[in-house]
């Protein structure tokens, strides 16, 4: 989680001081993202700018920010979801999950989003560890018969955040690469760790 920091924070930096003109060239974001977002169309037909952009921007596309807002945002969610992950799997299984969900994420905008505007941020890898927790949480409480409710409102609830953020950002929010994380999260985690925990074991044990 550190290094994702440094790297989404310090990117974000250079990209502000370059909109503000104190280094570099004005143009350095539009550049940026040109090379590093992440673009549907040239999964289509699209001419790249180099020759593997279009398997690198699955990955380049989530260490970018469209804002100081939008990276605090999401770095801030980072670590408050990213701590428990790390607990449970380690920090090999937090890095499965985290990449597994920033990639399910793109594949499903790339398949849903119209027309095909570029794509950056975190968010969707963010998703994708949220939806890891309420998978463990579900089998948690699954296997301890215990209630599914828990599970049922948290999802709920990000549902309910989607579409609040969507509204209040005249629809320009890349929902569907919260669904496609999400999705992802949650297989990827199964995949990480089936197995059931209970109060007694060490939430910090890799399986």
């Amino acid at each position: 989680m550190i290094a994702l920091t440094v790297i989404c924070c310090g990117t974000e930096l250079v990209l502000q001081l370059t909109d503000q003109g104190l280094v570099g060239a004005p143009r350095l974001r539009g550049l940026v993202y040109d090379y590093g977002a992440f673009w549907p169309g040239l999964l289509s037909g699209w001419t790249p700018n180099y020759a593997v952009q279009p398997t690198l921007m699955f990955l380049t596309y989530g260490l970018l920010h469209g804002g100081l807002a939008h990276l605090a945002v999401n770095m801030i969610t980072l670590w408050s979801l990213g701590g428990p992950v790390v607990e449970r799997v380690g920090a090999r299984g937090f890095g499965l999950v985290y990449a597994g969900a920033q990639a399910g994420g793109a594949v499903v905008f790339a398949l849903l989003a119209q027309p095909f505007p570029p794509m950056v941020g975190a968010s969707g890898a963010l998703f994708g560890l949220a939806g890891a927790l309420l998978a463990w949480n579900y089998v948690d409480r699954f296997t301890r018969r215990e209630g599914l409710w828990p599970v049922a409102n948290a999802a709920f609830w990000l549902v309910v955040l989607n579409l609040v953020l969507w509204w209040a950002m005249g629809g320009q929010l890349a929902w569907e690469t919260h669904l496609g994380g999400f999705i992802a999260g949650w297989i990827m985690a199964l995949l990480v760790d089936p197995r059931a925990r209970d109060g007694a074991e060490d939430a910090g044990d890799t399986p």
